[in-house]
C-alpha cells in the first residue's frame, strides 16, 4: 500500500468516526453554545491533544500494553467511566443561572477547556485500543512505522479540527435561543444525560 493511498484510506475510516456523535461532540456544542468560544476551542485542542498522544503511543507500540495487560485496561476504563459519570451528573444538577455564569469571562477560559477535553479523551481506553488495532493496518510495508503512524494520526487530528469548527459555528448560530435560562437547563440536561450514558457504556464494556 502506497503512503498516499494509506492516508486517503485512513482519512475515510476516521472521517466516519469523527462525524459520529459522542461525548466530545456534546462537550464542544455545549461550551460553544454558552458563548464561551475560547473555552470551546480549549476543549477542542484538549481532545486533539489526546488523539495525538494516543496516536504517538500507538506508533511507538506503547498502547499494546492495554491489550496485553487486562489490569491496566481495567484501571483506565474505570477511571474514565467515573470521570464521565461525575461530569455528567454535575451537568444534570446544574441550574440555568449557573450555566449563565459559566458563559461569562470568568468561566475558566482556554486552559480549563483544554484540561476537560484532554482528560475526557485520555481516560478513554477505547481510543487507545482503536489505534492499536487499526493504525498498523494502514502503515505501508517498508515505511518507517513511527513516522507513518504519526502522519496518519495527524490526518485524524485535522479532520477533527475541521468538524469541531463546524460544531462551534453551529452552536454560535443558535446562541440567541440559549440565552433563556430554561433553554440552558435543557441543554445541560441533554448534555449531562449523554455524558453519563457514555460513562455507563464505558463501565459496562468488556
Amino acid at each position: 500500500m502506497e503512503m498516499t493511498t494509506a492516508l486517503w484510506s485512513f482519512a475515510l475510516v476516521v472521517g466516519v468516526l469523527t462525524l459520529a456523535p459522542g461525548v466530545d461532540t456534546a462537550l464542544i456544542l455545549r461550551t460553544a453554545a454558552l458563548g464561551h468560544r475560547r473555552q470551546a476551542w480549549g476543549v477542542i485542542t484538549g481532545v486533539q491533544t489526546g488523539t495525538l498522544t494516543w496516536g504517538v503511543l500507538s506508533s511507538a507500540g506503547v498502547t499494546a500494553l492495554l491489550t496485553a495487560s487486562q489490569p491496566a485496561y481495567e484501571v483506565l476504563r474505570w477511571a474514565g467511566a467515573a470521570y464521565l459519570i461525575w461530569m455528567g451528573v454535575k451537568l444534570l444538577r446544574s441550574r440555568g443561572d449557573e450555566a449563565a455564569a459559566e458563559a461569562g469571562p470568568a468561566a475558566g477560559g482556554f486552559r480549563h477547556g483544554w484540561r476537560r477535553g484532554a482528560t475526557t479523551n485520555l481516560l478513554n481506553p477505547k481510543v487507545g485500543v482503536f489505534y492499536m488495532a487499526v493504525l498498523p493496518q494502514f502503515i505501508p510495508a517498508g515505511a518507517p512505522h513511527f513516522a507513518a503512524g504519526v502522519a496518519l494520526t495527524c490526518v485524524h487530528l485535522l479532520e477533527g479540527l475541521v468538524w469541531s469548527a463546524v460544531l462551534v459555528a453551529f452552536a454560535q448560530a443558535v446562541r440567541g435561543w440559549l440565552r433563556r435560562p430554561s433553554a440552558r437547563r435543557l441543554m445541560d440536561r441533554v448534555t449531562g444525560a449523554v455524558v453519563v450514558g457514555f460513562g455507563v457504556k464505558l463501565a459496562a464494556a468488556q
